[in-house]
């Protein structure tokens, strides 16, 4: 398929897991072509670690879960390689965006990162309008030209140096299993993002504990066309603003107490 295979770039790629068994699989499986896997596992309890322990081209290491910066920063600490592939452990790469990630593997003139877009799946369906679907992440890109954004601990931005560009197809994204652990997963999105409001000085506010949820519901299922999903988009859309009210109820908390300790659980999301 690829011709002149010795100028091909070795290839990272990197996940982090707690707790992914029954879709870390695939994960593993779509991403086999690259030179290295290296999963960062913060003591999963279902039958995850064994899993990759025992996979022959998986290296696995397990670190305490401190925030998602911390624990991103630390895998990108043990890539050998200078191009990176960093994967959520309930992503799939799609035989088509392998060709892309490929192409940039051969390419002399190339960015120094590239954003992903994603397919959000609810179970085994598209989500075809809420949710996060015009969202991109970087996903692909050159350890060399990049760092994790200190100020940030949920939903972690890579900071770049050099051009970036996108890829046309999208990461396969199976975010939600079922209600209660995507519900689960909202309100320690909720939290997480508390703690780097409280890291970062933002001053809880009664209007904003009114007012943010709503307007994330509104956000999903009628700016985005989320009531096109139907059921589904209600969901998703009820579990986003849920998640935003944990937020503040959160911060409400933390900023009342004189010592906070803070002890999330890890969840994906």
């Amino acid at each position: 398929m690829y011709s002149f295979q010795k100028n091909r770039k070795n290839l990272t790629a990197l996940i982090i897991t707690y707790n992914e068994i029954g879709y870390i699989e695939k994960c593993i499986e779509s991403i086999s072509f690259a030179d290295e896997i290296i999963v960062v596992d913060s003591y999963s309890t279902d039958g995850t670690y064994e899993y990759l322990k025992n996979h022959p081209k998986v290296k696995v290491i397990q670190k305490t879960f401190e925030n998602f910066t911390n624990q991103k920063s630390f895998a990108l600490a043990q890539a050998t390689n200078d191009w990176v592939l960093f994967n959520d452990a309930d992503e799939i790469v799609t035989n088509q965006l392998r060709k892309e990630i490929e192409n940039v593997l051969y390419s002399k003139n190339t960015a120094s990162a590239y954003w992903f877009y994603k397919k959000f799946m609810f179970k085994d369906k598209p989500l075809n309008f809420c949710a996060w679907r015009s969202d991109k992440n970087y996903r692909l890109f050159k350890k060399s030209k990049v760092k994790f954004a200190s100020s940030r601990i949920v939903h972690e931005t890579l900071e770049v140096e050099g051009k970036t560009a996108v890829f046309k197809e999208k990461l396969i994204h199976y975010s939600y299993k079922n209600y209660n652990d995507y519900k689960s997963k909202m309100l320690s999105y909720g939290r997480f993002k508390a703690k780097e409001d409280y890291l970062n000085d933002k001053q809880f506010s009664y209007l904003c504990l009114i007012l943010k949820p709503i307007w994330k519901f509104s956000y999903h299922f009628l700016i985005r066309l989320g009531f096109l999903d139907t059921k589904k988009g209600f969901i998703v859309s009820y579990l986003a603003a849920l998640g935003e009210n944990e937020r503040y109820i959160e911060l409400r908390k933390l900023q009342a107490t004189p010592t906070p300790v803070f002890n999330y659980k890890h969840i994906e999301v």
